[in-house]
């Protein structure tokens, strides 16, 4: 599948590393439904992190990163699922994993695919031009996951909406801070952990 998408825009790096970024995220769901080990998700997220942070040196990756790339989002990528599945796999919390790598996963891929093609309404953030329609998008589709994830869990009360919706606005402001792709670790990282301190917070 990835090298059909290569092959199918290898002329347009950004889109093919936008889907690839996007298929690969949801591995978490079968990760949480299949019960699999935390030390396999662990163990996958050191392997990936070592070769992505080779890749930027080697073409080990074509069409992913390029040579040179001042960017770390794929690096960031594969170590903010390693931490993610580390921290709540341990706490038997899956969803809150799922929760921070599927907002990554959608919400980062699609408003960086609509924003590129759709975006006439720019702004800058510490020298990253964004657009707002950009940011609309990651703020719809990081609520859509947050309300799917949430209420599956936890039931549906006008809490989890609120948290849902707070959730989606701070995924939304992290990810506007992109600059060298951190946003690949705030992003996924602040979105868990908000998710579940508000729970907690909430519901115990």
């Amino acid at each position: 599948m990835i090298a059909w998408v290569v092959n199918r825009f290898a002329d347009e790096p950004e889109i093919v590393r936008k889907i690839v970024h996007i298929g690969t995220g949801n591995v978490i769901l079968l990760a949480w439904w299949l019960d699999i080990p935390a030390s396999v998700g662990i163990t996958a997220s050191i392997l990936a992190s070592a070769i992505t942070l080779l890749s930027y040196r080697l073409p080990i990756l074509p069409g992913i990163n390029s040579v040179g790339r001042q960017s770390f989002g794929t690096f960031f990528y594969s170590v903010s699922f390693g931490i993610l599945v580390a921290s709540f796999w341990y706490l038997q919390q899956p969803q809150y994993a799922a929760l921070g790598i599927l907002i990554m996963t959608w919400g980062d891929g699609l408003a960086a695919l609509i924003g590129q093609r759709f975006g006439t309404h720019k702004y800058k953030v510490f020298g990253t031009q964004k657009s707002w329609e950009g940011s609309l998008t990651m703020m719809f589709v990081s609520y859509f996951i947050s309300i799917l994830i949430l209420v599956g869990t936890q039931g549906n009360s006008w809490q989890t909406w609120v948290i849902s919706l707070a959730v989606a606005f701070i995924a939304t402001v992290l990810e506007a801070f992109s600059f060298l792709g951190i946003d690949n670790l705030t992003v996924p990282l602040g979105s868990a952990a908000l998710a579940f301190f508000l729970s907690q917070l909430v519901y115990f």
